[in-house]
């Protein structure tokens, strides 16, 4: 396999050979961000009255892809996410059926923001020991000589880095409406922000490895595509406007030219962007 296919993103690069060839539900499964899917869900259900199904919701969806995992990549280690995520979502949901009534109100209060520091601390945590979460991913899809090359391991830094960043947004916003709107299903600090540092986050995981990759090929002196272009990660990004700004117009009228403006805006913005991609 070339050096420069190490580069690619975990969960879209096999090595090659019949050995370790893998299908595609297995390469769905080595995605890392298929273990932040249950941080995701909960984050995003939790609030007053829903502590307990998001807390089903998110311990179900870990129980499923750590098994799935376990069948379909036997001899597949144990990675850092999983174990996260099957500890925290055991203790939130022993901890929920214990609780008081006074303790369930902090939690479905604040147990997004806790979900999203925690995923922040483990993703800058795992930078700090030298073993960013995604590389325990991508290592087992390329062959050991290629572990250690410097542009393999800056690609699994910067996308566990941005990780880290958007959680720690997402945490930020839902403390912001907790603690000073004291409104944990305020629109744009509950939903809208935290939704678009998510998406944000994903669409950098997509894009960047294909910029490395395209830079690596050039520094061998080999011929390949152009590096993918800024403006390509943030199509998805303008796109989502137009759906914000029909909820802003659904569910805060009293701010509906705004709503009008994210529609217009967002869709004139993808336009441009997809002109220049």
């Amino acid at each position: 396999m070339a050096p420069w296919a190490a580069l690619a993103h975990p969960g879209r690069v096999k090595t090659e050979g019949p050995a370790t060839a893998r299908g595609a539900v297995a390469g769905f499964l080595e995605n890392p961000v298929i273990g932040m899917a249950p941080w995701i869900i909960f984050s995003l259900v939790v609030g007053p009255g829903r502590f307990e199904i998001a807390v089903v919701l998110a311990l179900a969806t870990t129980i499923v892809l750590v098994g799935a995992g376990r069948i379909v990549n036997r001899g597949s280690s144990w990675k850092l996410l999983e174990i996260a995520d099957l500890v925290f979502f055991t203790v939130l949901a022993v901890v929920g059926l214990l609780a008081s009534d006074g303790t369930l109100r902090w939690l479905e209060t604040y147990a997004g923001e806790v979900s999203n520091i925690a995923l922040a601390v483990i993703a800058f945590g795992s930078m700090a020991i030298r073993m960013p979460f995604t590389l325990q991913y991508a290592r087992e899809q390329v062959d050991p000589e290629y572990w250690n090359k410097p542009t393999f391991l800056r690609t699994n830094y910067l996308i566990t880095g941005v990780w880290g960043l958007a959680f720690l947004v997402a945490a930020a916003a839902g403390a912001y409406g907790d603690l000073v709107l004291h409104n944990p299903n305020n629109i744009w600090t509950g939903w809208i922000i935290q939704i678009l540092a998510i998406v944000a986050a994903l669409k950098f995981t997509a894009w960047y490895p294909d910029v490395a990759r395209a830079r690596a090929l050039r520094e061998a002196g080999r011929p390949g595509p152009e590096p993918p272009r800024l403006a390509g990660m943030f199509v998805p990004l303008a796109g989502l406007l137009v759906p914000i700004g029909i909820a802003v117009l659904i569910f805060d009228s009293n701010v509906w030219w705004l709503g009008v403006a994210l529609i217009v805006g967002g869709g004139m913005l993808t336009k441009r962007l997809t002109a220049h991609h």
